[in-house]
């Protein structure tokens, strides 16, 4: 398989992904599990979506990745937000943060990406007695002939199916039932979840620049391979599906489980 490497496209992950809505956070404030004050460690940051909105709703953020040019632009955003946020370039399964420190470990959009068992025992190690675990998805619902559907097709065409992890553990459906059990070994317990779908807006210039940032495109393929699926996406979006902006359905999920 290819190689991931999601620093090659940092500037378009920064700009044109969308990260969780408003929605999922607030959810959590109304389960109580997210509330000002906490020390949070962000798992897996990427360019630092779910670092910054903790750090907005008051608590004390240190975030995690293992791409330095992901974390520049993580830090970048945070700087230009005014926003404090410790940015570390660290692997989640050895973190070298200390036992028993914090509050709550989120991983947004990443869990698959890690060797899952090791990173669930770090998890564990860093919480304190009653912190919580949050694994959350933010995946699109591709459905017969909507745009999600048309998008994939046309990666497809040009980036041939690997066995990404995402793919697997997520079966298209944006539910993650494995997690339950990574966690559950672990030794975590009080398990709950929720989901909800979504409606995100998204330009065609967005849309365009969220798929060069996407695994099987800009993460994987040289960039003259980039420059011709974009300019093809962008012919898909003018022929097919010209409304500006596109509602783009997506799902939300998140388990929350609990360090006894």
């Amino acid at each position: 398989m290819n190689v991931v490497d999601f620093g090659r496209t940092s500037s378009d992950y920064a700009k044109h992904r969308a990260g969780f809505p408003d929605a999922f956070y607030s959810r959590l404030e109304q389960d109580g599990v997210l509330t000002p004050g906490l020390s949070v460690l962000d798992l897996g940051t990427g360019t630092g979506t779910v670092a910054r909105n903790l750090a907005r709703r008051g608590c004390h953020v240190t975030a995690l990745d293992v791409s330095a040019p992901q974390l520049e632009a993580a830090a970048r955003l945070a700087r230009d937000e005014g926003l404090t946020v410790d940015f570390r370039e660290a692997p989640a399964e050895n973190t070298g943060l200390t036992y028993g420190s914090l509050d709550r470990v989120f991983a947004g959009q990443c869990w698959h990406w890690f060797d899952r068992a090791a990173a669930a025992r770090e998890a564990f190690r860093l919480l304190k007695p009653g912190g919580k675990l949050i694994l959350c998805h933010f995946d699109w619902t591709a459905l017969p002939g909507n745009l999600l559907e048309a998008t994939e097709a046309l990666v497809e065409e040009f980036s041939p199916r690997v066995d990404l992890p995402v793919d697997r553990f997520g079966q298209g459906v944006g539910i993650y039932p494995q997690w339950f059990r990574d966690v559950g070994v672990a030794g975590f317990q009080s398990l709950t979840s929720f989901t909800f779908d979504t409606l995100t807006p998204y330009t065609h210039e967005a849309w365009r620049g969220r798929m060069r940032a996407n695994a099987r495109i800009g993460a994987m393929l040289p960039p003259e391979q980039v420059a011709r699926f974009d300019a093809a996406l962008a012919a898909l979006l003018a022929a097919r599906f010209p409304a500006e902006p596109m509602s783009v359905p997506h799902r939300v999920f998140a388990l929350v489980a609990v360090r006894p």
